[in-house]
């Protein structure tokens, strides 16, 4: 049977904007780096991405369901990060910039 992963997909895509940015923004501010580059902004973003993988990989159960779940969520996360890194995520560039320019 295969699963339905709507769930999962949907935090995955929402995660740059609802997590790793904010936390890449606070991370910055406590590092009292106020004008850090695009690359490491994105480079800091893509960070706080990849403990999701590693949160999930640690709470589920295992299981061969678990294994093809974890291999789901890591292609969804690669895509999502090579947006990131290419500077395409709309959410990460918007939050840099204003981090930048009004911080």
């Amino acid at each position: 049977m295969k699963l339905d992963y709507f769930e999962i997909e949907r935090v995955i895509e929402e995660l740059a904007k609802n997590y790793a940015a904010p936390c890449t923004t606070t991370w910055f501010k406590v590092t009292s780096n106020r004008r850090p580059s695009a690359e490491e902004y994105r480079d800091k973003v893509v960070d706080f991405m990849r403990q999701f993988e590693a949160i999930l990989s640690g709470q589920l159960p295992p299981s061969e369901q678990t294994e093809i779940c974890l291999e789901y969520i890591k292609e969804q996360l690669h895509n999502q990060i090579l947006l990131i890194r290419r500077g395409n995520n709309k959410e990460v560039e918007r939050r840099f910039r204003y981090y930048v320019n009004y911080n």
